[in-house]
């Protein structure tokens, strides 16, 4: 039964392992969204930058959602004046309510019961997608038929005794593909850098601009966005918009010319284009643009691509 213990998982867990060789059982609550909670005076995200930020354990889901929503706004939790982890969600809305905490994260459900009763007590300044709710049931695709439907059965109908809801909803996959993206992504926007999309980036090539691919050689030779230019950035920091550029290797920047530069690279998952274009800008570089959409973008608009 230690075994099968094992198998139950919060969605970020479990999305992790539904990449590596497992596959879905069954999950113990339905989907929801979660919020990002803030006091009525705060504008935006963008505005807790300084401020203080109250989560459920480090480990939660309410942690793991929280650190998504921040991070598309260009936020990290290192740019918070402090991250208070307790024990119960719903304790922040009352942290928040009292003054002590100037943001929070909560299940929507949670939040519209709240604020029912608290109006204008507090805002929302940002919203997940729903992703899959309580503890998810995973096995490994290789075990027995047998063992696994067993297991199936025992979540579904026996796990009540033990303490966990039966497993019985069946979550969509995109539901755990976006836990596992999320915190993964990059920022929607870059400061001190124009975000472009593929078609204004193959207009500011038209114009003398140099479209910079920041992949690996390997992914640059297999197929590119046309003209394009190889200039790899070696990625060893954090997916972070804290990243720490001493730990990357761009030297393929200093062997560019004095052009403006769109960089691109694998889509908005790829962090290495955002690293570049932050990095170039930094250096004084002027007119430095970023297709957040890579060649992925590129390819879908029917934009022209080559390869070796």
């Amino acid at each position: 039964m230690a075994h099968l213990s094992r198998a139950a998982s919060p969605a970020q867990v479990a999305a992790s392992a539904l990449d590596r060789g497992y596959e879905l059982v069954g999950a113990n609550h339905k989907s929801q969204k979660y919020v990002l909670v803030a006091a009525p005076t705060t504008a935006a995200v963008g505005a807790l930058k300084g401020g203080r930020l109250y989560l459920p354990q480090q480990d939660s889901i309410y942690t793991y959602m929280a650190r998504g929503m921040l991070n598309e706004a260009g936020l990290s939790f290192k740019d918070l004046k402090q991250v208070q982890y307790e024990k119960y969600p719903q304790a922040g809305l009352t942290a928040l309510l009292l003054g002590s905490t100037d943001a929070t994260v909560v299940r929507e459900d949670d939040w519209a019961e709240w604020s029912a009763a608290q109006p204008k007590a507090a805002k929302v300044l940002a919203s997940s997608q729903p992703v899959p709710g309580g503890f998810t049931v995973v096995v490994k695709k290789d075990l027995p038929p047998e063992l696994r439907s067993r297991v199936a059965q025992w979540f579904a109908t026996a796990s009540e005794p033990s303490g966990l809801a039966p497993a019985t909803l069946k979550p969509e996959a995109v539901q755990y593909k976006r836990v596992a993206e999320l915190g993964l992504f990059t920022p929607v926007a870059l400061p001190g850098v124009q975000r472009v999309n593929a078609k204004e980036a193959q207009q500011l090539q038209g114009q003398g601009a140099l479209l910079v691919d920041t992949r690996t050689e390997k992914e640059f030779r297999a197929k590119r966005m046309k003209g394009a230019v190889w200039a790899p950035y070696i990625e060893k920091s954090l997916k972070d918009v804290a990243f720490d550029p001493a730990t990357d290797d761009f030297s393929a920047l200093d062997k560019l010319p004095a052009k403006p530069m769109v960089f691109a690279c694998n889509g908005a998952e790829c962090w290495k284009s955002y690293k570049a274009a932050k990095l170039a800008a930094t250096k004084g570089h002027k007119n430095v643009y970023w297709l957040r959409g890579g060649l992925p973008e590129w390819a879908a608009e029917g934009l022209p691509t080559e390869k070796d």
